[in-house]
């Protein structure tokens, strides 16, 4: 019986604790239905900044409201925030519950994404919204006006990647180009050191490729002169450490002789000049 009425006061008190929540979530989503509806209110009236201020305080009421976030997006659109408009609206796409909520969402994505140049993913968004409500002309022809903007734009990254491919290939051709221009230079360059070197070298040679003659005598004299001057010297007596040599005595000698007979003659002129000499007698 205790376990019983237990049971009865924790039913009770869940069932009391999940209405008071309902409430709870009833009462927020009113407040936020009533700031998404002064913010409609202020767009209307072209006060963005104002009606931007009251949506933001009806998401902060209920995250999940999906008016408050598509609106919210527009306002940044007629603004021109694009960016921040595209996160509102896939906030709001992620909270739709209903296909109308998705269809619209998407559909203003794609139009965010075209404003940015995004074609590509601007043809994902558009058929996402089609799959939602596959009726809608306007969806529809945005789609094939992105899928053409698409094209292009490929076309135009396939001529980009072309052409810089091109440069590529033609900076790759130049540079092959100097690099055998300098090759060539250089074996220009050593063709002609070998035909100098060459050259010299026949100067050096007579008609059948041997030594000149003049030059080979002149070799063959000069050595012959070097090998008789060298046997000479070794013929000499070599004089001790200390002592004069022959020739060393001999040009001694010499020169003591030479310096006698200078004497010699100095004498016999000073004599001649005391001795009167007799001359004849004019007429």
């Amino acid at each position: 019986m205790k376990q019983i009425i237990t049971g009865l006061v924790l039913f009770i008190s869940l069932f009391s604790f999940s209405q008071d929540e309902d409430k709870a979530q009833a009462l927020a989503a009113k407040k936020a239905n009533d700031f998404v509806f002064e913010g409609n209110k202020l767009a209307e009236k072209e006060d963005f900044s104002t009606a931007e201020m009251d949506y933001r305080k009806a998401i902060s009421k209920q995250s999940s409201s999906v008016a408050a976030a598509y609106n919210l997006a527009n306002t940044y659109i007629k603004s021109g925030n694009f960016e921040e408009a595209l996160f509102r609206l896939e906030q709001a796409a992620k909270a739709a519950t209903s296909k109308d909520e998705k269809h619209k969402a998407f559909h203003n994505i794609g139009n965010v994404l075209m404003q940015n140049k995004k074609c590509k993913e601007a043809v994902e968004a558009y058929k996402n919204a089609l799959r939602n409500d596959p009726s809608d002309d306007e969806t529809r022809y945005n789609l094939g006006v992105a899928k053409v903007c698409a094209e292009q734009q490929q076309d135009n990254q396939n001529q980009d990647q072309d052409k810089n491919d091109e440069n590529k290939d033609n900076k790759e051709n130049q540079d092959n180009k100097d690099n055998k221009d300098k090759e060539g230079d250089n074996k220009d360059e050593n063709k002609d050191q070998g035909d100098q070197d060459k050259e010299e070298g026949d100067d050096k040679k007579d008609d059948e490729g041997k030594p000149k003659e003049d030059e080979k005598d002149d070799k063959k004299d000069e050595g012959k002169s070097d090998k008789n001057k060298d046997e000479k010297e070794k013929s000499q007596p070599q004089p001790k450490p200390g002592q004069l040599s022959p020739q060393q005595i001999k040009n001694l000698l010499e020169a003591m002789n030479n310096q006698e007979q200078e004497v010699q003659d100095k004498i016999n002129a000073e004599k001649q000049k005391g001795v009167k000499i007799k001359t004849e007698k004019d007429w």
